[in-house]
């Protein structure tokens, strides 16, 4: 593995935001913070902003991408997802065609009643919303979805904004469930609801067998990334006031 270099290091002495015509600026010494795409780090909503410049008030010496989460999403909202958020929403939505909620399993039966029972409730809630048929799976090979499912699935997702598309597909790729993103997206079900959801069968092999080291560490990382999904996620929607793509 090549090495990364040497770490940045803190080179400013204040924090600040400030709202522009395309957002609320996040300032380092009065200077716009910019993203690796050379643009200004500037998102849709003063709590966002004041979220990400307290990421940056946090750094001490040596700057570290991953003790800055929120920045990290707004930077992939800017950069990756707003110059084309319809092809990226495009590719998010085809997690839709093997859903986690649509594949049961068909033995132990305690853990197949454990899943329709904690699974069947958010594929009842997305049937209802957006009026959409699932085929169960018993076991793991694959099987199409109705295209119009999948269609108006799509719908639902191209529906959010850059920023609401920069974690949800944090959600959807940890979770392998886009019903549960858009369930969590339109507050049909809570955050630990939907994590609960989404490790049910991860924590019925530890209820069998006891926990891996690895495991558990690895499943931490995902927890901590899940977390600043969720956060972000609902920053996005804490009094917007500025529009974005």
């Amino acid at each position: 593995m090549a090495d990364a270099g040497p770490a940045l290091k803190r080179f400013w002495k204040t924090e600040s935001v400030e709202r522009t015509e395309s957002g609320w600026e996040i300032r380092l010494d009065g200077r716009p913070v910019r993203t690796p795409g050379r643009m200004p780090l500037a998102v849709p909503t003063q709590a966002m902003a004041d979220a990400i410049a307290e990421e940056w008030r946090a750094v001490a010496e040596d700057i570290d991408p991953r003790a800055m989460p929120l920045t990290g999403l707004a930077n992939a909202a800017i950069d990756r997802i707003a110059p084309d958020p319809r092809t990226f929403a495009a590719g998010l939505a085809r997690y839709g065609e093997s859903d986690l909620l649509c594949y049961r399993s068909d033995h132990p039966v305690l853990l197949r009643e454990r899943q329709d029972r904690v699974w069947d409730g958010p594929l009842d809630w997305a049937r209802s919303r957006y009026d959409v048929h699932f085929e169960i799976v018993t076991g793991i090979m694959h099987r199409d979805q109705p295209q119009a499912t999948l269609a108006r699935l799509a719908d639902a997702i191209t529906a959010r904004d850059a920023f609401e598309l920069a974690a949800l597909s944090q959600v959807v790729t940890i979770t392998g469930s886009l019903v549960l993103a858009l369930a969590l997206a339109e507050r049909a079900l809570d955050a630990d609801a939907v994590w609960a959801a989404a490790n049910l069968d991860e924590d019925w092999q530890i209820e069998q067998w006891g926990e891996d080291m690895f495991a558990t560490q690895a499943r931490a990382v995902r927890q901590a990334d899940y977390d600043a999904a969720v956060r972000f996620l609902g920053l996005t929607a804490s009094k917007r006031d500025i529009p974005v793509v």
